[in-house]
């Protein structure tokens, strides 16, 4: 493979998965201070982690609720 038509007909036959793959190769992303505070976020202690670990407890106790919740418009 060795020219640029070459190279885009390959890509045109890659799977979602593989074209993301690829993207991620060509451009990395750098993790910025949001990624970190969300990685923070989900370790045990951490806010989401909390409000997942909540939700859980609803949902095995049959308290599960609409969300927005009803009026809340």
């Amino acid at each position: 493979m060795s020219t640029v038509a070459e190279i885009k007909a390959a890509i045109d036959r890659l799977s979602p998965q593989e074209r993301c793959e690829l993207e991620a190769l060509l451009h990395p992303w750098a993790e910025d201070d949001w990624d970190r505070r969300m990685a923070a976020d989900a370790e045990p202690g951490g806010k989401l982690h909390d409000m997942m670990s909540e939700s859980r407890k609803n949902a095995r106790g049959g308290k599960l609720m609409d969300f927005p919740p009803p009026g809340s418009k």
